[in-house]
């Protein structure tokens, strides 16, 4: 069985219908490019799998789990797929560590204890440990998204949804950042990842996803869809010509 299983999702806001039949089944341990162009629908699809929007057709589960459209369902959903953002969302009056712990405790009901020391795990494995009582703005903005990737990974999730994670930084940034999403790729966690990051999606990931006009238009492995784009959308993109 699959990890996560996508059978003809659609999504519409009001006349407007972004998602236009997904089908998509992901392997645990995969990791998974989605990429296109903006309004293609990549990061409606990354929200429906988490829950944060209801698609208007279709269905998609998660480790067997039907995903339905109410609070108990949605909580144990959000505790197995961890989301994380372009905008990093930590709170600026907590502590680094405070933003790691507040999660687990809220969400898992972790005992304080145990929350900060998996949350000082969790930061030393994005190599952040030493930052565990500062403050967010006294953060590079690489160094925010780091710890947001360790907040995600205190929940323990069986999957990470990274939604353009490294748009909103600087350059030299970037780097420390898929650096870290490239580790946890070799550990084997189940990673999909819109993203713009062409060259890491051909070296890291399994499988490239190319969206278009809401629907998958090519999907494959790196090495094939990056060498043998097969539609005019595809190598436009791309920039083949």
């Amino acid at each position: 069985m699959s990890l996560i299983e996508i059978t003809e999702v659609r999504k519409s806001y009001g006349t407007n219908e972004v998602l236009k039949g997904i089908n998509l089944d992901v392997e645990p341990g995969e990791v998974i490019a989605i990429i296109g162009k903006s309004g293609s629908g990549k990061s409606t699809l990354l929200r429906c799998i988490n829950g944060l929007e209801t698609p208007t057709k279709g269905a998609i589960s998660v480790a067997g789990a039907q995903l339905l459209d109410d609070e108990v369902h949605l909580k144990a959903l959000r505790l197995k797929v961890g989301m994380i953002f372009q905008q990093f969302n930590l709170f600026p009056h907590l502590t680094v560590g405070g933003n790691v712990v507040l999660s687990q405790t809220v969400v898992k009901k972790t005992a304080k204890m145990q929350a900060e020391d998996m949350a000082r795990r969790m930061l030393d494995r994005v190599g952040l440990g030493h930052k565990f009582d500062a403050y967010p703005d006294e953060l590079s903005g690489g160094q925010q998204q780091r710890v947001a990737i360790a907040r995600a990974l205190a929940m323990q999730p069986i999957a990470l949804l990274c939604d353009e994670i490294t748009s909103a930084l600087d350059p030299e940034l970037v780097a420390e950042v898929l650096a870290v999403v490239r580790e946890l790729a070799s550990e084997g966690m189940t990673l999909l990842m819109v993203t713009h990051e062409m060259k890491f999606a051909r070296d890291v990931c399994s499988r490239v996803v190319f969206m278009h006009q809401g629907k998958v238009h090519e999907i494959g492995p790196p090495e094939e869809v990056f060498a043998d784009p097969k539609t005019p959308e595809l190598r436009q993109f791309l920039g083949v010509l």
